[in-house]
């Protein structure tokens, strides 16, 4: 490691500017990109965070953009989260996710970057999506909504894609710090083995169900739903903050009488009173179905692993399954 040394003038000038721009506390960061010794990283938000964090091991210190317990979607970054950006030896985020975030990477151009949704294929979901296996009202109701489709970044949801961007997020890393190459591409092995097995779980643990539509709060779970055949109806479209529209509301009441629906899914980081209200107008249970943007004190585990299984026995008792 190469040791850079400063006149005296130079260290004063550089303790002031370090006053005013500091990024951590209580760290070490050796001007090459890491931090304590281990290469520096920042995510986006949760799903990105766990990628990097698993991936990187012990090689890495991750930071993330967005604390826990707040809704990503409309996150602003700050300058000093800018100028973070620009001093990252990684960023791993998820373009399309959060806008004010891909400004910032524009701005920042950091060293690197792993964009998630570059290695896997992204569709346009609205507030309906119909499985892969067809259910007989898919072309109608799509029609109907084709206004609210866009392009969805949930892509985490989906076991098979967020295996996708973990094979991405592994070949970033190792192009980032190829002296620790053989241990990212070990851990992402580990990694995509681990979601495989979490996607023959949901296979096996969504069968005999005596309904595939759910009501959720928004439209997160479009690349799940096309995964295992499900129906996803959203209260919501893909931005959890829309409001519904008073015909969505009375498509809605008339989808949970016609295809059986006994419970209405809310969320942990966005308000759940019209889910509650719309549970209450149709005599419905309500549940958690988690978009895991973020790991919070009401998150159903500790981790994407533990709120994804949480996720499938909820799905499972309101569909009916096994």
């Amino acid at each position: 490691m190469n040791i850079r040394r400063f006149s005296p003038a130079a260290a004063l000038v550089g303790a002031a500017a370090m006053g005013l721009t500091t990024l951590t506390a209580c760290s070490s960061d050796t001007g090459d990109g890491r931090t304590d010794g281990k290469l520096d990283v920042v995510a986006s938000f949760y799903p990105m965070q766990f990628l990097a964090q698993r991936i990187g091991g012990n090689h890495v210190h991750v930071s993330t953009l967005t604390k826990p317990g707040v809704e990503p979607h409309d996150l602003e970054i700050s300058p000093r989260q800018t100028a973070q950006l620009s001093e990252a030896s990684l960023v791993v985020y998820l373009k399309g996710l959060q806008p004010s975030v891909d400004r910032a990477i524009g701005q920042a151009k950091p060293q690197h970057v792993a964009d998630a949704a570059s290695y896997t294929t992204l569709e346009d979901h609205g507030t309906e999506v119909e499985g892969e296996e067809g259910h007989g009202h898919g072309h109608e109701a799509h029609k109907a909504h084709e206004g609210d489709a866009a392009t969805d970044p949930h892509i985490w949801l989906d076991p098979v894609r967020y295996a996708q961007a973990a094979e991405g997020v592994g070949k970033a890393l190792q192009k980032a710090d190829p002296d620790h190459a053989a241990a990212y591409k070990k851990n992402t092995a580990a990694l995509v083995k681990q979601l495989g097995a979490l996607d023959d779980d949901f296979k096996s643990g969504l069968k005999g169900r005596s309904t595939d539509t759910f009501i959720t709060t928004h439209a997160a779970f479009g690349y799940l739903s096309e995964r295992y055949g499900l129906r996803q109806e959203a209260i919501s479209g893909l931005d959890p903050e829309s409001e519904p529209s008073p015909a969505r509301m009375r498509g809605l009441h008339t989808t949970a009488k016609k295809d059986k629906v006994n419970t209405v899914f809310f969320e942990t980081l966005v308000s759940d009173k019209t889910a509650k209200t719309l549970a209450g107008d149709l005599h419905l249970k309500t549940d958690v179905l988690d978009p895991i943007e973020g790991i919070g004190d009401k998150s159903k585990g500790r981790d994407y692993f533990e709120v994804m299984r949480s996720n499938l026995t909820a799905l499972r008792k309101a569909l009916g399954a096994g």
